[in-house]
């Protein structure tokens, strides 16, 4: 959706209960939060994670900018801020990688884990 130039993102269910439940439907993706029935547990989902690096990447005010490259099973998005910071995610789908990022006259070798999300931040 940041890709495509969305203004905001929405998780339709907050919480599930551990069966996914209430179900809405084929476009239920699960649940921010996990209850169990019996012990009221909460469990934080991938979702919840997700949309905190997201949520920190894309603060109020902030501008998208194009990030451009592939890497297999990488997928990025970048912001710049209006206090002129700006942020990277990086979503890795693959196994373990070592990549290289470059803006301007920076440049930094990162190593992403298997299956992970990874916030950059830098001024």
């Amino acid at each position: 959706m940041l890709l495509n130039w969305a203004r905001c993102v929405t998780s339709w269910n907050m919480v599930l209960d551990e069966k996914g439940w209430p179900n809405i439907g084929p476009f239920s993706a699960g649940g921010v939060l996990t209850i169990d029935s019996k012990t009221h547990d909460i469990t934080r989902t991938g979702q919840y994670w997700a949309l905190a690096h997201y949520a920190r990447a894309a603060r109020r005010g902030s501008l998208r900018f194009d990030s451009q490259g592939q890497i297999e099973k990488v997928s990025h998005v970048a912001f710049a801020h209006p206090d002129g910071s700006h942020a990277a995610v990086l979503t890795n789908t693959g196994g373990e990688k070592k990549i290289r990022l470059q803006l301007a006259g920076m440049a930094a070798e990162v190593v992403l884990p298997e299956a992970s999300v990874l916030t950059l931040t830098w001024k």
